[in-house]
């Protein structure tokens, strides 16, 4: 299988790296597929069961919040240094392999580590630790391989490489979220975890081997005072700054409603039952609530994956802003209804809308970002910076929500209003979607 190609010339002011084939853009997200199966089966079904056993049911939301909570804060915090310690590496292997080779190895620990750690009372200490050593790990890999798609892929291609960047990361997590179904029959959490460390070894493995990196251009030698600031001049570009903040008011949309889906199908849909016939047209798909929330992520993939490589495309003609708008529409509508349905079958088929509108932003949204970076010299460490725009969202967004469900969840029952928690949570989701929708319109340097 080719290679991507070595680009002799210096990644600078007016980068040209060579077009790129389809085979070389599917390679070049190989690890974006891994990564995302990773996050999916852990933060939509392995760490919200894990949470209820550790916290019980009535404090499961502010467990899973606070386990959430330290995670992303070490996330917020290494992700730009990775990357800018990764602009200025040189090795035999390149700037960025050396970083997702050790990220990966240091990251299946972690996860070997979940696969065996009790979830019981008390052990909510243990599970942040853990939980911290697996955001540190996944950020040094992660955050340098960020950088990758603007190192070799030409801006003319950037909307179609973001489209399959969008598309490994959808089919990612339809991986991720069918362990939700196999959970009974691969092992248990165990095995769960066990499975996603080989995920990510294999996808670590295909994109080390299928992509070589350019030559790099030079670069200053690391300051730390130098790096402090550079840590906040880019935000002194205007479109940086709004490109930063509609992503993070999306991702604080998308986060609050997806770590609590498998909370809310047992809650709401099921009335709090541990057991309860899911049905579909008739048929009973699922009787427990991860189950459940496996077919409802299974059918917002499907959407997703619809729109994300053609989403890609079209904003490479059409320009990013459509795309976002019409992203921002159908998900903000979708929480709506299933907010005022509360019925597994609808639900199920509203979640095809929303993977629509959710591909389509995952598609563009990278490509938005590479159309204001301030500098290219300093990729890395601005995309850097860019994951926070998705990693401060998991510092707020389920703390937040974790702390306002159990709250409103108790003053409802109160009140004879045994869903007022979720109502609370979703309309909060509703209001972050449109404003990360319309502030967009702000960006003055991408159609």
């Amino acid at each position: 299988m080719p290679e991507l190609p070595v680009e002799k010339a210096a990644v600078s002011a007016d980068p040209t790296p060579q077009r790129l084939t389809t085979w070389q853009q599917i390679a070049l997200s190989l690890y974006w597929f891994s990564t995302s199966a990773h996050w999916a089966a852990i933060l939509i079904i392995l760490l919200q069961i894990q949470a209820e056993a550790i916290g019980g049911k009535e404090n499961k939301a502010t467990t899973l919040g606070l386990i959430v909570l330290v995670g992303a804060f070490v996330s917020m915090t290494v992700a730009p240094l990775f990357g800018a310690w990764s602009d200025r590496v040189r090795t035999r292997l390149g700037r960025r392999r050396p970083f997702l080779i050790a990220g990966t190895l240091g990251n299946i620990l972690g996860l070997i580590t979940f696969a065996f750690l009790p979830a019981k009372p008390g052990a909510l200490a243990a599970y942040m630790l853990v939980f911290c050593w697996v955001q540190f790990f996944n950020n040094l890999a992660t955050a340098p391989y960020a950088a990758l798609i603007p190192d070799v892929v030409p801006r003319s291609q950037r909307g179609s490489a973001s489209g399959w960047m969008g598309l490994m990361t959808m089919l990612g997590n339809a991986a991720g979220v069918t362990v939700g179904l196999l959970l009974n029959r691969i092992g248990g959490i165990p095995g769960a975890y066990i499975a996603l460390a080989a995920i990510m070894l294999l996808g670590m493995l295909g994109t080390v081997v299928f992509v070589r990196e350019p030559e790099p251009p030079e670069v200053p030698p690391f300051k730390l005072a130098v790096f402090g600031r550079s840590l906040i001049e880019p935000f002194g570009a205007r479109d940086f700054r709004w490109v930063f903040l509609t992503r993070l008011l999306v991702m604080l949309g998308i986060f609050t409603v997806q770590e609590f889906l498998q909370y809310y199908f047992k809650d709401v849909v099921a009335d709090g039952r541990d057991f309860f016939n899911y049905m579909i047209f008739g048929k009973i798909l699922a009787r427990e609530a991860h189950e459940a929330t496996t077919y409802f992520a299974l059918t917002l993939l499907i959407g997703a994956v619809l729109s994300s490589v053609w989403a890609g495309k079209l904003s490479d003609r059409y320009g990013r802003k459509m795309m976002v708008y019409l992203s921002g529409l159908l998900q903000g509508i979708v929480v709506i209804f299933i907010l005022m349905l509360g019925r597994f079958d609808l639900v199920v088929i509203l979640g095809l809308v929303f993977g629509l509108g959710y591909g389509a932003y995952m598609a563009v949204d990278w490509a938005l970002v590479t159309d204001v970076l301030p500098k290219a010299d300093d990729y890395a460490k601005d995309m850097g910076l860019w994951h926070i725009a998705a990693t401060l969202p998991q510092v707020t967004a389920a703390p937040i929500a974790g702390v306002l469900l159990d709250t409103f969840q108790k003053v409802g029952k109160s009140h004879n209003l045994p869903t007022l928690g979720y109502t609370v949570i979703f309309s909060l989701a509703i209001i972050y979607f449109a404003l990360g929708t319309v502030l967009v319109s702000r960006i003055k340097g991408a159609r």
